[in-house]
């Protein structure tokens, strides 16, 4: 994706089932699980550069003994920055206890934090506000009962955070903060204490407050706890915590939008939003990684035993499509053969843009991420030669020069463009600015025959089109080819995403800005009147209004209008933009349906909601979110 974009925060639980000192005998290391955790969330890190966070938990320690340890960095190597603290504590504590202390379990517990059985990791890709190390998960709800104690992360947004927020007001809290990470927090807190209670109204009459905390803590209903909380949010999330005593939970939403994946034997159950980093972690078959079910939750008891519960019924499946095209590690076998289709798919259209002149064309990718979508399309043309060298040799009498040309023809392939520097801008006028933004990209020169050749360069996704105006073309037409088509493996990105990608302003999408100067040029602008009319009056109808916005126009009208916003008057070569069709997603990922970001049909009523209320935005020139 050229188009920088903050997307899908990435989560990691760990929880070992078995004594500490299990592990320092099986595997040599007191750092069992702090090495794989390591691993775990290097392994995600395409998922989070804001910051990160890890918390610890320690089960059944001795009151007076610090049980939850967390440590959390906004550092430009975060995940670096929390484990070399970390180690720090295992180099301390052998300076502590001498050489024999890293081989006792049970001293560990005692004397050193992040010793505990218990694991959370998250990467944080903020997609609104500052970026501090307050707001870097996981969050901490403290309390002296450790059954009361919560630790959160997620990969989450809300789309009724504002009602969420008015629940807590009416159960008579005073939340210290809007934001729906701590909404979440709160509205599962609640009812963790009230679960807390439950139980110790049950048993109160016949033992002691302190036998009653080892009751509480052996028989708390994570699942009900989860059930009750859940039942009001709209929104996609993979949400995990961790309880004072031990126990977990990883909770997905109802369509399973956001993604989340676990693998359990006797020693471990892992949890992570990617199903390589598991496999990386451990070494374990793909086969072996099962995928949390939509609405349910992977709840962990004290005791190590584990269920899959359902936690709310599930929804037709609308897990985001986003996740295969772009977000997600391309080395899950699934994810890069969805990559390769996704490519492959787009042959037809690129055969047309390119009149059929394959020996005058050269094809390459940007940026990096689109390899395997360039793979599948080198695939698919060379499957289309095969196709043409058999009609030839059986429907023609080609000569023996025409037969060497035919067989040993392939297309043309180079590496065009690569990404060169980190922009710094320092103090500069606009106009210098977009010439030093054309530099971040630098190109491979006297591959191209100027005037003869055609460029065709595949993208992930386009969003905003800034990256193509700016960068990509200019540097793409130093090169003086004939025409550049650009091609994107993903459909035209129409709409805004509330789930947890950073695509929230209407403006800012190119395919909207070519529907709006569709528009103007057809002298139809009344439909923009019209339609913040239907989100203004009817913000709650379910309806999503801004599908009239794009009505019009055929897909093709609307691809040939932003080729003609993302050419500047500067670029001499011809240029076309292609996008993939919504029916070949479908067909490349039938098993991510995700889609509304591309067509407008939300899973919830909340994304509905926020489309119309990003339209509306639109018209009154406000750039706040709309969630």
């Amino acid at each position: 994706m050229s188009d920088a974009i903050k997307h899908e925060c990435g989560i990691a639980l760990i929880r070992l089932r078995k004594p500490v000192q299990y592990y320092i005998d099986t595997y040599g290391t007191a750092a069992f699980a702090a090495n794989r955790l390591y691993v775990l969330m290097q392994k995600q890190l395409n998922r989070g550069q804001d910051g990160a966070g890890v918390a610890n938990i320690k089960i059944d320690t001795q009151p007076g003994t610090r049980y939850i340890s967390r440590y959390r960095s906004v550092e430009p190597s975060a995940v670096n920055d929390i484990f070399d603290k970390i180690n720090r504590k295992y180099k301390k504590a052998k300076k502590l206890g001498g050489k024999k202390a890293l081989s006792n379990g049970e001293w560990l517990k005692e004397n050193m934090a992040f010793s505990g059985e218990v694991w959370l990791g998250h990467l944080r890709y903020g997609t609104h506000g500052e970026n501090s190390i307050e707001t870097c998960h996981p969050f901490l709800k403290q309390n002296n009962w450790r059954s009361r104690n919560l630790v959160m992360a997620g990969n989450f947004n809300m789309t009724n955070n504002e009602e969420l927020f008015g629940r807590l007001v009416e159960l008579g809290q005073h939340p210290k903060e809007k934001t729906d990470t701590v909404t979440v927090m709160e509205k599962i807190g609640h009812f963790l204490d009230e679960e807390n209670q439950r139980i110790f109204d049950q048993f109160k009459e016949n033992y002691s407050n302190e036998e009653l905390t080892h009751i509480i803590e052996d028989k708390l209903d994570v699942g009900r706890i989860l059930r009750r909380s859940c039942r009001d949010f709209d929104g996609g999330y993979a949400m995990a915590g961790l309880i004072g005593n031990g126990a977990a939970f990883v909770v997905r939403d109802p369509s399973g939008i956001r993604p989340a994946f676990y693998y359990a034997d006797e020693e471990v159950i892992v949890v992570a939003s990617e199903k390589p980093a598991i496999k990386s972690a451990f070494n374990i078959d793909f086969k072996a990684i099962k995928e949390i079910k939509p609405g349910h939750a992977i709840v962990i008891n004290k005791d190590g035993s584990y269920a899959e519960e359902e936690i709310l019924p599930a929804r037709e499946k609308k897990s985001c499509s986003f996740e295969r095209i772009y977000f997600s590690r391309g080395t899950d076998p699934g994810i890069y053969q969805e990559r390769k289709n996704l490519g492959k798919a787009l042959i037809p259209q690129i055969l047309k843009a390119i009149d059929f002149d394959l020996k005058n064309t050269v094809f390459s990718y940007i940026p990096n991420t689109a390899e395997t979508a360039f793979l599948g399309m080198i695939e698919g043309l060379d499957e289309y030669l095969v196709a043409k060298r058999k009609e030839v040799l059986l429907d023609g009498k080609p000569h023996v020069g025409d037969l060497d040309e035919l067989l040993s023809f392939r297309p043309r392939v180079e590496k065009l463009v690569s990404k060169d520097v980190k922009l710094r801008t320092f103090i500069t006028s606009d106009q210098d600015r977009d010439s030093m933004v054309a530099s971040v990209y630098d190109t491979t020169y006297e591959v191209i025959r100027p005037g003869i050749d055609t460029l065709v360069v595949i993208d992930d996704s386009i969003v905003r089109g800034t990256t193509l105006e700016k960068s990509i073309l200019t540097t793409l037409d130093r090169l003086n080819p004939k025409r550049i088509v650009i091609v994107s493996s993903a459909p035209q990105i129409r709409y805004p995403d509330c789930y947890g990608i950073d695509m929230s302003r209407m403006k800012e999408f190119v395919a909207f800005r070519a529907a709006i100067a569709l528009l103007q040029d057809r002298k139809m602008e009344q439909t923009l009147d019209q339609v913040y009319e239907l989100c203004k009056a009817q913000p709650d109808h379910g309806e999503n209004f801004v599908k009239q916005v794009y009505a019009a126009f055929s897909e093709e009208e609307i691809s040939k209008k932003i080729a003609e916003i993302v050419t500047t008057p500067e670029i001499r070569a011809e240029v076309k933009v292609i996008f993939q069709t919504v029916d070949n997603l479908h067909r490349c990922i039938p098993n991510h349906a995700g889609d509304w970001y591309f067509t407008g049909n939300y899973p919830t009523t909340g994304g509905t909601r926020v489309v119309n209320k990003a339209f509306v935005n639109y018209m009154e020139g406000k750039t706040v979110r709309s969630y």
